[in-house]
């Protein structure tokens, strides 16, 4: 149980998608298309130097949030809304072009935060390996 939201939290990365996209668990005729989204969108945060160094891929619902490693933890909340969002807007693209711009441009900020934030962590990371080189 998620203590802020007082509803159950999951932790299934394919289940969470698929819950922002409208479709249960149990649902699963779309299960392989969402994954391939799902790890296109991961590729991309690894192509942008976001999360694990040597990539991530899901095969279904056993992969959590937990499992994909990021410099900071605080960072995997944004990674879960931005994956969620590109996914949707890969999965079911909106007919409103006003909606679909909207969902573009907060893509689009999430991706820049995403990739700034990881700029500065690997910054702060190499400065602190100089500090401690010049320390010795």
């Amino acid at each position: 149980m998620d203590p802020q939201t007082n509803s159950p939290k999951i932790d299934s990365i394919l289940e969470s998608v698929k819950k922002i996209l409208g479709l249960t668990k149990e649902y699963v005729s779309f299960d392989s298309d969402i994954l391939i989204h799902i790890n296109t969108v991961f590729s991309n945060l690894t192509q942008m130097g976001v999360g694990p160094k040597d990539g991530f891929s899901i095969t279904g619902y056993d992969e959590v949030w937990d499992d994909y490693e990021t410099s900071n933890p605080l960072k995997t909340q944004q990674i879960q809304s931005y994956v969620a969002l590109k996914v949707k807007s890969l999965f079911d693209p909106s007919a409103n072009a006003n909606v679909a711009a909207a969902m573009d441009k907060a893509i689009a900020e999430m991706e820049y935060r995403l990739y700034v934030e990881e700029e500065n962590s690997r910054y702060s990371e190499s400065l602190s390996l100089e500090e401690e080189n010049a320390d010795e």
